[in-house]
């Protein structure tokens, strides 16, 4: 099959396009997808680089990649539920830079969902709802997000709205607008960033979601507080510094049911309309190396899709 493959640590220049290489074969509990279009994440080439070892060790030859949507192409053992020729989205074991890749966490593409959108929703969905559950935001509360603009940031500012709760967010001032329309109070980057979060929430601040990282974490605690600050409603997707701060840094997918019963709701609600990824730009597979490089600059505007 076709498929992107690094051999060693580095930059982009080590990603490969590779034909011939051997399709896998599903185990017990898991299944085989024909992928139609994979969702590009910036721990790719973390991952790449070998900066996030402790989260994801990598096995050369690698395959990059977390996230796909596709059919399903060959069950294995033990699987119900599930039927050759089912259109789902999931987390892939093997890589999903790849004509086919192997998933243990799917859910059902609903009719109507493009590839592209599908692909784009089970790393940022799971990750949003994860880290607003672990801080425990609730209805009625306001929640400063940081970097709001971003994949991630913006489904967590529509899962937030969405469950009643004030959203603060954070962005690039060309990106304010965008935010307006998500449903959240923009603010802008930068210094006397904790002075415009307190004038836009004059009655406080009762949660910090971090999910861009420079160093906002001190912030957070001022707004909560300073030395007295609540440290368990602090987390960060974003800054390795997180535990100097006594503030989690949370970065392991949960629970496989939860995933999968939140992937559903997510891949429901975006068929409907009421949660959505803002798609920046298609690269066939064999640009995989492009579309990092891309990423890696910090330049883009929604999400980078690979198809296959």
């Amino acid at each position: 099959m076709e498929a992107i493959v690094y051999e060693e640590f580095g930059g982009a220049e080590v990603l490969r396009h590779a034909t011939g290489v051997t399709v896998p074969e599903p185990g017990p509990g898991e299944v085989r997808v024909k992928v139609a279009a994979v969702g590009l994440n910036p721990v790719d080439w973390k991952r790449r680089h070998g900066w996030v070892e402790a989260f994801y060790p990598t096995t050369f030859p690698a395959v990059p990649g977390l996230e796909f949507a596709g059919t399903v192409d060959k069950l294995g053992e033990g699987v119900t539920g599930l039927a050759v020729g089912d259109e789902v989205l999931g987390w892939t074991r093997t890589g999903s830079y790849a004509e086919y890749a192997i998933a243990g966490i799917v859910a059902p593409k609903p009719a109507g969902l493009s590839w592209e959108a599908a692909a784009s929703l089970p790393v940022a969905g799971e990750t949003a709802q994860r880290v607003l559950d672990l801080i425990g935001v609730r209805e009625g509360e306001t929640l400063f997000l940081h970097g709001a603009a971003g994949v991630v940031g913006s489904v967590a500012v529509q899962l937030a709205v969405a469950a009643g709760v004030r959203v603060i967010g954070s962005a690039s001032e060309s990106n304010h607008a965008y935010l307006r329309e998500l449903g959240a109070i923009p603010v802008a980057y930068g210094e006397g960033l904790a002075d415009r979060v307190r004038a836009a929430a004059p009655d406080g601040v009762d949660a910090v979601f971090d999910a861009a990282g420079h160093g906002v974490l001190p912030v957070a605690i001022e707004l909560l507080g300073g030395a007295d600050a609540p440290k368990e409603r602090i987390a960060t997707i974003a800054d390795a510094d997180a535990e100097r701060y006594g503030i989690v840094f949370s970065g392991v997918v949960g629970d496989p049911d939860a995933v999968r019963a939140g992937l559903t709701a997510h891949a429901r609600a975006a068929v409907e309309g009421t949660l959505a990824v803002r798609l920046a730009e298609t690269f066939p597979l064999k640009e995989a190396a492009r579309a990092q490089e891309l990423s890696e600059s910090g330049h883009v505007r929604g999400k980078l899709v690979l198809l296959p």
